[in-house]
């Protein structure tokens, strides 16, 4: 028996079934696990591809508020 790394729940599998890279989901709190090692059994959480492309581009992102400012400054000036 393993536990699940997100909520501590049990999760019964039968540890001489399962893979490495096989993926799983705990029915306590629906988190995608992946058996990242089987003896003993080892669990993951499978992080979505989504969330992922998400964190990346936050990551990338670099918000200036004063850069904007004065783009919008030069803007209302070239309209003049």
């Amino acid at each position: 028996m393993v536990t699940c790394p997100n909520c501590d729940a049990a999760i019964e599998i039968d540890e001489d079934d399962v893979d490495e890279g096989e993926t799983l989901t705990c029915e306590e709190c629906g988190a995608d696990l992946t058996v990242v090692g089987t003896d003993p059994v080892e669990l993951e959480t499978t992080a979505d591809e989504d969330e992922d492309e998400e964190e990346e581009e936050d990551e990338d992102f670099d918000y200036d508020e004063d850069e904007e400012e004065e783009e919008e400054e030069e803007d209302e000036e070239d309209w003049k």
